[in-house]
């Protein structure tokens, strides 16, 4: 059986907020939609199933996050997801430039959860909260530079 990874979906509490980060780092609107009616109730698994979508893809072509934002039912909101929480995690992205990812990501209110380590010679890497809370890793690769 072959098996691709098709996206990975976050819900959001301000899709517009969200799709601004994710593309000044450099991701790709593929498209946007609102999902209701009995096919969205029966696949998600929720009645009344409403939500604003957009497909945002990474410049390689190979990732794809699906944000979307609730309009029925009501969000949950929750307590962001802490690093070594079982369950969904994060996103990670490699970036040719770790330090002007930052500065992107300051401009949008967010900032590592505690600073920049180095992996080895490998890796120069952060954590950081993104809009929603989300828990975003870039990472630079430094076998490369």
């Amino acid at each position: 059986m072959a098996i691709k990874l098709e996206n990975v979906g976050i819900a959001v509490r301000d899709l517009e907020a969200t799709i601004a980060f994710f593309t000044d780092l450099g991701l790709t609107v593929l498209g946007r939609d609102t999902v209701s009616g009995e096919w969205a109730d029966t696949a998600v698994g929720l009645d009344g199933n409403h939500a604003h979508i957009a497909m945002l893809q990474t410049p390689d072509g190979n990732g794809r996050l699906e944000l979307f934002e609730y309009v029925h039912p009501d969000a949950i909101e929750t307590e962001p997801t802490l690093p070594h929480e079982i369950g969904m995690h994060r996103v990670a992205f490699s970036v040719d430039d770790l330090d002007a990812a930052l500065e992107i990501a300051a401009r949008h209110g967010c900032h590592p959860l505690r600073g920049v380590a180095t992996y080895g010679d490998i890796y120069k890497l952060t954590y950081l909260r993104g809009p929603s809370g989300i828990l975003v890793m870039l990472a630079e690769d430094l076998t490369t530079s």
